[in-house]
């Protein structure tokens, strides 16, 4: 085994605004950290331009994805799908999300949000790539979408999996990893109960940065060179050590967005 194996930021959002101030020396934290791979997930229309920045100037380590974020789906989504469908058409994308459904700040578009999901999923199937899953008091609503379009060529993450050991195993058996970031560090995030339950090859790392920074950045802005502390995390749940665990989820992510 390398004695630095890779470690992949699976989501992370290296274009907000709150790293304008920093960026360059953020992702050089990461990348001495060993961090050096960083899959970027898409909000909305206004996010794509500075997601290709971001790849023209770290061309080796970022990889883009493209989608509709489900609390970016409002009036204008058509827009926003249609946004979606031209780029996928025009280059080389590595997932389609963030996608999925949030009813933690807004019901009003609940049924916005499911056509937006379902149709992201059916342009996933279209040019073969896995999902990335948003999901925010909506694993029902999720599940019934999933069950629905559910197929050999659906797959893909779970993106800040917070859920019940029963809505992992559902979750995997939908063909996805389980994304895991600073939640499972968490002294009520309850995953960490029941994590070692799940076979690691099932699980990819994350930080979903600027948010939901771990355990003892708590409440700060997050960022990339932090999965450190989450893989520690994980060292001490399934009893093996920081490289495994770095090894293992590169592995599952290289197995999900094939590179």
């Amino acid at each position: 085994m390398n004695s630095t194996p890779i470690i992949t930021d699976t989501h992370t959002h290296l274009y907000s605004e709150e790293f304008d101030q920093d960026r360059d020396e953020m992702i050089q934290r990461a990348i001495n950290a060993g961090i050096t791979r960083f899959f970027i997930p898409a909000i909305d229309a206004a996010a794509t331009q500075s997601m290709y920045d971001l790849e023209k100037n770290y061309p080796e380590n970022v990889f883009l994805m493209m989608g509709l974020h489900p609390t970016y789906v409002k009036d204008n989504y058509l827009e926003e799908l249609a946004h979606v469908e031209n780029e996928l058409a025009k280059r080389k994308f590595y997932a389609v999300g963030e996608i999925g459904i949030d009813l933690y700040w807004d019901k009003t578009h609940l049924k916005e949000q499911q056509i937006a999901f379902k149709r992201q999923i059916q342009l996933a199937k279209q040019y073969k790539l896995p999902i990335v899953i948003h999901c925010r008091e909506a694993f029902d609503e999720i599940f019934e979408v999933l069950e629905e379009e559910k197929s050999e060529d659906l797959f893909g993450i779970f993106h800040c999996f917070s859920g019940t050991l029963e809505q992992a195993l559902q979750a995997i058996s939908y063909n996805m990893k389980l994304g895991i970031g600073g939640v499972v560090t968490f002294k009520n995030g309850k995953i960490d109960q029941f994590l070692n339950q799940i076979d690691l090859k099932h699980i990819v790392l994350e930080t979903d940065s600027p948010y939901l920074a771990p355990i003892p950045y708590r409440g700060k802005r997050n960022e990339s060179s932090y999965l450190v502390n989450v893989i520690a995390k994980l060292s001490d749940i399934y009893g093996v050590s920081a490289e495994e665990i770095a090894e293992i989820t590169t592995q599952n992510s290289k197995d999900v967005f094939g590179i």
